[in-house]
């Protein structure tokens, strides 16, 4: 954790969840934070307590993300605090359960908007800056879903499919810079999630311990990974799966998240 010290790193969705523990388990090793979520109250009151346990300095910049100048604001709030941004985690995002047709396409955009172009334009605003200090880090929220088509959740899905390829690429774009961008990929993970998705349980199974996902991800960002599968029961499962035909893959997730009628 020592990259950490010292470093101002701008963590999205903190209010909650993986963002939340992220933002905990940086300010533990020492790291300045700027916190982004929609839910002010939150970011105040995990701010405070940040910063009284580890006397980190703490900025809280409340925005949503599925406002597409969301992004902007919040990089002319850095900017306008002179804050040179080394680690920008991608964290904020969600997702919603059910057949396609029947999730309301407002909802569905705005799962786009948050999963995919957010992380995108913030990743343009930061990266130019790292690059020309030949240091940063940038660590992206993927999923397991990433690695296929997971029905029920589609469109939660194909966004994460984005996330783990974009990372995949510009870790290569930037390899030998100073900058490394690593994708996280967890599965099932005992959040809000489920619950903002409206996910049954049966669908969500032998969720992981956000603090566990947190440190694997920072790991392997500090270790330079440009991907890292979080659980050893998801390594196995997604090497698994590629041995496959995708048809059956994607059958055999259909079967696991079909709606109980």
């Amino acid at each position: 954790m020592q990259p950490w010290q010292g470093k101002w790193a701008v963590v999205t969705g903190a209010s909650a969840g993986i963002g939340l523990t992220l933002a905990r388990q940086l300010a533990a090793a020492g790291a300045h934070l700027v916190l982004t979520a929609r839910r002010k109250d939150r970011l105040d009151e995990l701010a405070a307590r940040l910063h009284a346990e580890h006397g980190t300095s703490v900025e809280v910049c409340p925005a949503d993300l599925a406002q597409p100048e969301a992004p902007e604001a919040i990089f002319s709030f850095t900017q306008g605090k002179g804050i040179a941004v080394d680690v920008l985690v991608n964290n904020a995002g969600f997702g919603a359960y059910g057949g396609f047709q029947e999730i309301p396409v407002a909802r569905q955009l705005e799962m786009v908007q948050v999963n995919v172009s957010a992380v995108v334009h913030l990743t343009h605003l930061y990266l130019p800056a790292m690059l020309a200090r030949r240091r940063g880090y940038i660590l992206i929220l993927a999923s397991t879903a990433g690695f296929q088509a997971v029905p029920y959740i589609a469109t939660y899905a194909a966004t994460k499919s984005f996330d783990l390829f974009f990372a995949e690429a510009l870790s290569e774009e930037v390899r030998g810079t100073g900058v490394q961008v690593t994708a996280l990929c967890p599965g099932a993970t005992s959040t809000e999630f489920q619950q903002v998705a409206q996910q049954p349980d049966y669908s969500f199974r032998s969720p992981e311990n956000p603090e566990q996902v947190a440190r694997v991800g920072l790991d392997a960002l500090a270790r330079g990974k440009p991907l890292v599968i979080s659980g050893t029961r998801n390594r196995v499962m997604m090497e698994s799966q590629r041995l496959a035909p995708r048809r059956l893959v994607t059958s055999m997730a259909a079967k696991i998240f079909r709606p109980h009628r």
